[in-house]
């Protein structure tokens, strides 16, 4: 499933200058102290519209739903799942009804909302502590104040997905190291293998094995000084762009005419040892081939395994609209306390092949086991191109530019120069 929205951050900014009352809805409260839609005073009830953006877990979200609604009769929540939640958000904006509960990914829609105050601002809820603070924080930074305007649900994780019976045919153990790992692949291509599948005719597939090689090499403040000019491309990703040439050169010979879908499928059925992908791949691999093993490390992408970090980034946040209606946002709440119980963040996070961000939850799905650790320590940084300038990151732009480049095999100098400029137009256009 792809990660990156084609939304830019200046549509949404539009959509919100047209709203008028921005983040009311349209259950508001009414002037004898009730809402429409039949929530009020004790034992009235109270409808909850929740839109989530995610249809392969329509099914799971009913289930919880019915189990919420059955503790809580004077309750009543109606799921949404669009076809595009970023259209449907816009639209509800433009009209001034927001959903009462979101469930959606921290891209440039949720944080121009939040910017703009549609969510409610949770500082000081104590549902915060039951979430990994590594999480919080990332929302925190990505929406630019020290403000908690969601809480972390659920968190997806780039690895090195890896076929198990392949691994053992050639051998091979677990790299620590980016060195490691490229001998491996190197003994995988003498032996007649295949090291890596890719699907790069997509060319946001590029975009993981990117952010994970970058944030590792390029030190924890390029985007604060790429921001500042104290630094381009060209100067903090010369090691990402040459291990990204090193690992284009391992990957299979018509890895730019194979979209993700194909590239799915051809490592599900065994065409490489190693794929560089997001763990929402794994259902769609095991959907392939039911009988594949597979397993995960992470992306060792430095040669000193003490510094590496697993680029992890917000799947899912709940949010609740900044409607004024105190009785609709205590009922949201009250979801939101029920959807962290240990048992049922668990059970969704298992079914969406997902990390859950609360505290105590392990996901028991033995590809993923490995990857643990990094969440529950905090281990994790989140995708540089979270941060990148809106119209430099949406539509597949910067993907694309590397997609080029590479496909051309023109040389580190000359990829990192064309991402400065792209960032460049993209800022100015800011």
């Amino acid at each position: 499933m792809k990660r990156y929205l084609g939304f830019t951050s200046a549509t949404v900014v539009a959509t919100l200058l047209l709203a008028t009352g921005c983040g009311s809805s349209s259950n508001s409260t009414s002037t004898n102290g009730t809402s429409e839609g039949g929530s009020g005073g004790n034992g009235q009830k109270v409808t909850l519209e929740f839109l989530q953006n995610k249809p392969e877990v329509v099914n799971e979200w009913n289930t919880l739903i019915k189990k919420f609604e059955q503790q809580n009769p004077n309750i009543q929540v109606k799921q949404i799942n669009p076809p595009n939640t970023d259209t449907t958000l816009q639209a509800d904006l433009a009209k001034g009804q927001v959903p009462d509960v979101v469930a959606m990914g921290a891209d440039a829609t949720f944080i121009q909302m939040a910017k703009n105050g549609v969510f409610k601002d949770l500082s000081g809820a104590p549902e915060l502590q039951k979430v990994s603070q590594a999480y919080v924080k990332m929302l925190e930074e990505e929406v630019g104040k020290t403000t908690p305007y969601a809480i972390p649900y659920t968190v997806n994780a780039v690895p090195i997905i890896y076929n198990v019976e392949l691994f053992d045919k050639y051998h091979l153990s677990v790299p620590k190291t980016w060195n490691q790992l490229m001998s491996e692949a190197e003994k995988i291509k003498q032996e007649g293998g295949t090291p890596f599948y890719n699907g790069f005719k997509d060319a946001w597939t590029i975009a993981p094995i990117w952010n994970a090689l970058s944030t590792n090499t390029e030190g924890s403040n390029f985007l604060k000084n790429l921001a500042s000019g104290k630094t381009t491309f060209s100067k903090s990703d010369v090691t990402a762009a040459n291990q990204l040439r090193q690992f284009v050169a391992l990957g299979q010979p018509n890895q730019f005419g194979v979209d993700y879908n194909d590239a799915n499928a051809a490592f599900a059925n065994g065409k490489s040892v190693f794929y560089a992908q997001g763990i929402w791949t794994i259902p769609v691999l095991r959907s392939d081939n039911p009988k594949i093993q597979l397993g995960t490390f992470v992306v060792p992408a430095t040669n000193n395994p003490s510094q590496i970090k697993m680029v992890s980034g917000v799947d899912s946040l709940l949010a609740v609209a900044n409607s004024g209606n105190a009785t609709k946002e205590n009922a949201a709440m009250k979801f939101i306390d029920f959807l962290l119980q240990q048992k049922n963040a668990g059970q969704y996070a298992t079914i969406a092949g997902l990390f859950s961000t609360v505290s105590g939850v392990k996901n028991t799905d033995p590809a993923l086991t490995p990857l643990q650790p990094y969440i529950t320590s905090g281990r994790v940084v989140d995708f540089d191109d979270h941060y990148y300038p809106a119209a430099m990151a949406a539509g597949n732009q910067y993907e694309s530019v590397l997609q080029g480049a590479l496909s051309k095999n023109q040389s580190t100098p000359q990829l990192l120069q064309q991402l400065d400029s792209l960032y460049q137009s993209a800022a100015a256009h800011q």
